[in-house]
């Protein structure tokens, strides 16, 4: 039995996207919860948003390694809202991972797609069975752009979220759950910030013109927002949405050259 308003979980609830997609989800009438390991921060992040914005934001700290924890975060949003209607997967690691295969962190790397792939499928082993008994739901997977192209191999954690995605939408598709992945392009976020830094300080230039030659490659000429991304977001969670799963849509101006069929 559900009651109340509809519910969205959003994991890396104080990361750089949250905002976005947590506004956009607010807008769309959803209760949001965001949930992140650092409580401080994550406590932080939902008093921006309630600053900001109308409607039911909460903050539950979960760990994305810790399956106890992932499934206390379900328990605790369903003994407060009822329901659990949309998740939005969301949390990982921001720091690339690659170089020279030699010198490769191993252990670093598997450690990277703990978080992100081990954690995704632990939020989802934890909301499933409440989605399940309602009989409806929808699972957004957050992934990116470095799953398609061969620059660092922490770029594989985002090949991983498109497989995951499909093989899930098979087998949740006969519950009315629907999976799917949005892969972000280039988003003004901190972490893009300190990226165009450290890229100017390695070349000797300024962050002002590393972003410029980002832009110049983005057909519609700008860096995206998280709101951009919040949107696509926001459109596969909503209910009148039971027919698009299994789907990695890319949300990036036209950057990526690629055709994909």
């Amino acid at each position: 039995m559900t009651k109340g308003a509809p519910v969205a979980v959003l994991t890396g609830g104080s990361g750089g996207l949250a905002p976005g997609i947590a506004t956009a989800l607010l807008q769309a009438g959803f209760v949001v919860v965001l949930t992140a390991r650092g409580a401080k921060a994550l406590d932080a992040a939902a008093e921006r948003l309630r600053g900001e914005r109308r409607g039911t934001i909460a903050a539950i700290a979960s760990d994305a390694r810790d399956p106890a924890s992932t499934r206390a975060l379900a328990q605790d949003v369903l003994a407060r809202f009822g329901r659990i209607d949309v998740l939005v997967n969301a949390a990982a690691s921001s720091t690339p991972i690659g170089g020279a295969i030699e010198e490769l962190d191993v252990a670093a790397l598997i450690a990277d797609a703990d978080v992100k792939i081990g954690g995704y499928l632990r939020y989802i082993q934890a909301v499933v069975p409440a989605m399940k008994q309602a009989g409806r739901g929808h699972i957004v997977n957050i992934g990116g752009l470095t799953g398609r192209s061969s620059d660092t191999l922490s770029g594989l954690r985002n090949v991983a979220v498109s497989h995951l995605t499909k093989v899930l939408s098979d087998q949740l598709g006969p519950f009315s759950i629907m999976v799917n992945a949005v892969h972000p392009g280039i988003v003004r976020t901190p972490h893009l910030e300190e990226l165009f830094a450290e890229m100017a300080d390695e070349r000797g230039s300024t962050a002002k013109d590393i972003e410029a030659g980002f832009v110049a490659d983005i057909p519609t000429g700008r860096i995206l927002s998280p709101a951009d991304v919040g949107r696509m977001v926001a459109f596969l969670a909503t209910a009148d949405n039971a027919a698009i799963t299994g789907q990695s849509l890319t949300v990036d101006g036209g950057y990526s050259r690629g055709i994909f069929l």
